[in-house]
C-alpha cells in the first residue's frame, strides 16, 4: 500500500494536540511539570500522531526505527547530564558553590547594588546551573537589602533575574542548556561557546542600563551580608584555593577537551577537594563520627548520585546548597526521551518534513528561519507555559530546516536558548513567570520592563542574524 504526503494542516495536528494537552496540563500540576506530567502528555501526542501514520499506511516497525534513531543521536547528551548532576553534587560538599555565594555577596556596593545584583545571581546561576534556585535564595536576600536601600521591588527582581538566566544560559550544569544543544544536535561546549556572539552583548547592554539606574537613585540604610557569610563560615572551609576546580574546568573548556572528559574529571576534583577542605562536612553527611574510606565514600556517592542537603542557620543559604545529584538528572533526561519518541513519530509520518518543507517555503532567507523560530518558541512559552516544550517542540520541528539551509546545528541550539529559555519568565502564566514572581514577591507586570536582558536576547538574536554576523554553516565530515 502506497503512503500519501501529508498536507501541512494534518501534519499540525499533532502539534496542535500536543499544545492542547500541554495548556490542560499547566492548569493542574502549576511548577511539577518535570516530574513526569509533560513526559506523559508527550507520549500522549505521540500516540495520537501514530493513529494518524497508521491511517496514512505507515508501518509500526518505521516508526519504531525512527525512535530508536533519535534515541541514538541522545546518547551523549543524557550521559553528560548525568555528569552534570554528579558534578553539582561534588562541588556542593566541596565547599566550591558555597565558596562562589560567600565571596560573591562581598561585592554588594550600594553606589553600584543593581548591576551587582546581576554579577552575584550571575555567579550563582553559573555554579549551579538553575536560575530557579538562585532567584529562591539569593535573589529573596538581594530583594530584602535593595529595599531597604529604597529600590523598587520590579527594578532589584529585573536585575535579580537578568543576572540568573544570563549564568543559567551558559552553565553547562542547566539542564536547558543541555537541553538545547541535545534537540538540535549541537556539542554542548561548542553550543555554550556559540552562545556568547549574543548572550555577551546583551548582558553588557543589560549591565550599562543598570549602572544608570542605580545612578539616578539616592540610597539610604547599609547592606548587611554577615549573616549570610557567617551561616556559610560555619558549614564550610571557605578558602580560594576551591576556585581551582572551576578554573581548571573552564581551561578544559576552552581547550575543547570532551564534555564527558571534562564534566568527570570536575566531579572528581571536586570530591578530592571535599576529602581536603570539607572532612567535618562528609562526617555530618555520612552520620559518623570520624572521616574514614567509609564515612568518606558513602558522603561523595551520595553527593554523586542522590540528594544532598547542608543544612544551615539561615534558610534561604539551606535551600541553595541542595543538589540532586544524577538521580535529580533524571526528569530532563525522561522529558528528552519522551521528546525523542514525539519527534521520532513525526518524522516517521512525514510530519516533520511537510512542516520543514512549508518553514523553507515561507523563509526565503537565512534570517527568516531565524525569526521563524524566535516566534515559534515564543508562541509555545505563551501557549504551552512551559520552557521545556519551548525548546522541545521547535527544536524538532526546525531541526531539518536548519540542515537544508546548511547551518550548522548551534545556530539553532543558540536561538533556542535565546528566545525559549530566557522569554518564559516574562510570561505571568507560564511555570517560570509564576514561579518567579511567586518567590520574589513581585508581580511579573512589575519587574517586565527591568528583567532587560530577558526580552533584549530574542532581539539580539535576530540583530545577528538579520547582520549575518558569525552565521555558522554546516560542515559534513
Amino acid at each position: 500500500m502506497e503512503t500519501h504526503k501529508l498536507s501541512i494542516r494534518t501534519a499540525l495536528i499533532p502539534v496542535i494536540f500536543l499544545i492542547i494537552l500541554l495548556t490542560c496540563n499547566i492548569t493542574i500540576y502549576g511548577d511539577d511539570l518535570l516530574m513526569g506530567s509533560n513526559q506523559i502528555i508527550l507520549l500522549i501526542a505521540a500516540a495520537f500522531a501514530a493513529l494518524l501514520g497508521f491511517r496514512n499506511k505507515i508501518s509500526y516497525k518505521l516508526m519504531l526505527q525512527k525512535i530508536i534513531e533519535n534515541l541514538v543521536s541522545v546518547k551523549t547528551p543524557i550521559l553528560i547530564l548525568l555528569f552534570v548532576g554528579a558534578l553539582a553534587g561534588t562541588w556542593l560538599i566541596s565547599g566550591i558553590i558555597p565558596a562562589m555565594i560567600f565571596y560573591g555577596i562581598q561585592i554588594a556596593n550600594p553606589s553600584f547594588f543593581l548591576p551587582t545584583c546581576v554579577l552575584i545571581c550571575t555567579l550563582i546561576s553559573l555554579a549551579t546551573g538553575s536560575s530557579w534556585s538562585t532567584s529562591a535564595t539569593v535573589g529573596i536576600a538581594l530583594i530584602g537589602i535593595g529595599r531597604a536601600l529604597g529600590l523598587p521591588a520590579g527594578m532589584i527582581a529585573g536585575a535579580v533575574i537578568s543576572g540568573a538566566y544570563f549564568g543559567d544560559k551558559l552553565s553547562p550544569l542547566s539542564d536547558t542548556t543541555n537541553l538545547a544543544a541535545a534537540m538540535a544536535g549541537s556539542e554542548l561546549f561548542t553550543h555554550i561557546r556559540y552562545m556568547l556572539y549574543t548572550t555577551l552583548p546583551t548582558i553588557t547592554i543589560t549591565l550599562f542600563i543598570f549602572v544608570m539606574f542605580g545612578l539616578t537613585f539616592s540610597y539610604s540604610g547599609e547592606i548587611d551580608t554577615s549573616s549570610l557569610k557567617n551561616a556559610i563560615a560555619e558549614k564550610f572551609n571557605i578558602n580560594a584555593w576551591l576556585f581551582l576546580v572551576p578554573v581548571m574546568l573552564l581551561i578544559m573548556i576552552i581547550k575543547k577537551t570532551p564534555p564527558l572528559i571534562a564534566l568527570s574529571l570536575g566531579s572528581l576534583l571536586g570530591a578530592f577537594f571535599a576529602l581536603i577542605f570539607q572532612p567535618n562536612l562528609l562526617v555530618q553527611l555520612a552520620g559518623g563520627q570520624t572521616l574514614n574510606f567509609k564515612v568518606a565514600f558513602q558522603a561523595i556517592l551520595d553527593a554523586i548520585t542522590i540528594e544532598t542537603n547542608v543544612a544551615t542557620s539561615e534558610q534561604l543559604l539551606s535551600e541553595l546548597f541542595t543538589s540532586g545529584g544524577m538521580q535529580g538528572m533524571l526528569g530532563t533526561i525522561w522529558l528528552i526521551i519522551c521528546a525523542m519518541v514525539f519527534g521520532g513519530i513525526m518524522d516517521a509520518i512525514g510530519a516533520l518534513e511537510t512542516i520543514s518543507n512549508a518553514l523553507l517555503n515561507w523563509a526565503k532567507s537565512k534570517f527568516q528561519l531565524f525569526a521563524g523560530t524566535v516566534a515559534s518558541c515564543l508562541t509555545v512559552n505563551l501557549s504551552a507555559s512551559d520552557q521545556y516544550l519551548a525548546i522541545v517542540v521547535p527544536g524538532k520541528m526546525f531541526n531539518m530546516a536548519y540542515k537544508d539551509k546548511k547551518l550548522a546545528p548551534e545556530n539553532l541550539s543558540r536561538t533556542l536558548e535565546d528566545s525559549g529559555t530566557v522569554t518564559s519568565v516574562l510570561i505571568p502564566w507560564n511555570t517560570c513567570g509564576a514561579y518567579q514572581s511567586s518567590v520574589l514577591g513581585v508581580n511579573v507586570a512589575d519587574y517586565f520592563l527591568y528583567a532587560i536582558f530577558n526580552w533584549l536576547s530574542p532581539l539580539m538574536t535576530l540583530i545577528i542574524a538579520y547582520f549575518k554576523i558569525k552565521i555558522k554553516s554546516l560542515i559534513k565530515v
